[in-house]
């Protein structure tokens, strides 16, 4: 049956906004602009001038705070609030041409004065920087002009832009540097809107144009829950997520992107030196020889981690496998335990941090060393008192973490460090390491550091972190891999 033509007309017009109805919500639909991303650990603060957790960095770097020049997601050094500098023909003065029209969050201007008194304040002697040897080289800061400093040099030092570009040495402001730690000001993209104790820290954008305007670190520590949170929608992605035993889960849900990466993360047996029986280098050789690398990462990691035998990262062109210096070995083992006169061995304490990495890792290392004697005490402990007893207080015996800092080989060099390591033989080494600037040099004498902490047994020496990144198909922009401790969200947007 026919219908009549005004009736056809009456439908083709209703057929029409239905249609159209439909189509145009998405034609015209917006893209998100924000961002909710979970994180392990919260921060104990958030002033990565005075503090050693990565947890710091990971919210403020690049986002909040910046420095002279910043580490890119490569490694490479970039310029940021110095746009140039110049380095004399000596290698000692270091001549920067300093960002014009810059601004704190509360306002205050940016210029040379606040680089003299942020890099004061970094190495004086009240300073309680995490990484006050990245200062130790600095003779002179000197405000040529409102944008241009020189830093001066007591001697040449081949990773000095590099360690400008920590998050150690971003530049703040004498106005507000005494706050950063609960109301961080800094001259980044993304300033501080709020922290939620237990739960979370809200940025905003200070570019209304910016793709990200909003962004939100949620804390959620349990790899299960970190599980449920990206399920459920609650969160919208982990640059480092804590479950390798979920990767699979997520590989096979297309609604995920899954990539796997590098971080300068070593994964060590952290160990007391100057702690009896551990001042003995045969016995951090006998527990060298006790540790299973391949089990370990099977059985905690579930296979994502790589081997390491020295304190420096596999993707690194200086790095050397030196896996093989204390190979499996349990006969080898005790007979160094005998050596040392503990042939029915010792009891010791392992303190555990809380990632999954440590509290696994823990289990299966007391298991390895049960097998040559060693009887270990398991404490778990919170970041708060690991930090206080083995950081600071070094009231430990053994603990296991990742340090996360980038090229941090040096630390072996610093005698008030929880190792409580000494070797002239490293400290001839890293001042060479110093004074060159040349890259095949510089490697070089990086292999040869690498081989003296390897040897010495400073610590058991078990994986390189890996970096689970999960996040939802169509958020771009975040980093791969983490060359330096960071959620750098500058580029990061929907697609």
């Amino acid at each position: 049956m026919k219908m009549p033509v005004n009736v056809c007309l009456i439908l083709s017009f209703l057929m029409f906004g239905l249609v159209s109805g439909v189509v145009a919500p998405s034609a015209v639909a917006q893209v998100r602009d924000d961002v909710v991303l979970g994180m392990a650990l919260e921060p104990p603060h958030l002033d990565p001038t005075t503090g050693n957790a990565a947890a710091i960095d990971e919210v403020v770097y690049a986002n909040i705070f910046q420095g002279l020049t910043r580490i890119d997601r490569t490694g490479a050094v970039q310029p940021q609030l110095a746009t140039s500098w110049v380095i004399s023909d000596d290698g000692l003065d270091y001549t920067f041409t300093l960002k014009s029209g810059v601004t704190f969050h509360d306002g205050a201007s940016f210029d040379s004065r606040d680089v003299v008194f942020s890099l004061e304040r970094a190495r004086g002697e009240a300073s309680t920087n995490g990484q006050k040897g990245l200062f130790a080289a600095i003779e002179t800061v000197v405000a040529l002009d409102p944008e241009t400093v020189r830093v001066t040099l007591s001697r040449p030092q081949g990773s000095f832009l590099f360690n400008m570009g920590w998050g150690d040495a971003v530049i703040v402001s004498s106005q507000s540097a005494e706050t950063n730690k609960t109301n961080p000001i800094g001259t980044g993209p993304f300033k501080f809107v709020s922290w939620t104790p237990g739960d979370r820290v809200d940025l905003a954008a200070r570019d209304p144009e910016a793709p990200i305007q909003r962004a939100t670190f949620r804390f959620i520590a349990e790899p299960a829950a970190q599980q449920a949170a990206i399920l459920a929608g609650d969160i919208d992605g982990f640059a480092n997520f804590s479950a390798p035993e979920s990767v699979i889960l997520f590989e096979r849900d297309g609604r995920f992107d899954v990539v796997i990466g590098s971080t300068e993360g070593e994964t060590i047996l952290s160990t007391n030196n100057l702690s009896p029986p551990f001042d003995d280098i045969r016995v951090r050789q006998a527990v060298a020889h006790a540790i299973d690398r391949v089990e370990l990462i099977e059985a905690a990691q579930f296979g994502l981690g790589t081997p390491i035998g020295s304190h420096f990262a596999p993707h690194h062109p200086a790095y050397i496998d030196l896996t093989g210096t204390y190979a499996l070995d349990l006969d080898r083992a005790r007979a160094l335990l005998a050596e040392a006169g503990l042939t029915d061995g010792f009891s010791a304490t392992l303190k555990l941090p809380p990632p999954a990495y440590a509290r696994r890792g823990g289990e299966i290392i007391a298991a390895q060393l049960a097998r040559i004697g060693i009887e270990l005490e398991l404490i778990p402990v919170e970041w708060a008192t690991w930090l206080v007893q083995v950081f600071r207080g070094k009231d430990y015996d053994l603990t296991i973490v990742a340090h996360t800092e980038p090229l941090d080989i040096g630390i072996y060099n610093n005698e008030g460090y929880y190792f409580q390591y000494r070797s002239e033989a490293l400290a001839a080494v890293l001042a060479d390491l110093d004074r060159t600037a040349i890259a095949d040099q510089r490697f070089a004498l990086m292999g040869e550091a690498q081989r003296i902490v390897a040897e010495d047994a400073v610590n058991g020496y078990l994986f390189q972190l890996p970096k689970i990144g999960i996040w939802r198909t169509g958020l771009t922009g975040l980093w791969e891999n983490s060359p330096i401790q960071a959620n750098d969200l500058t580029e990061v947007r929907w697609q």
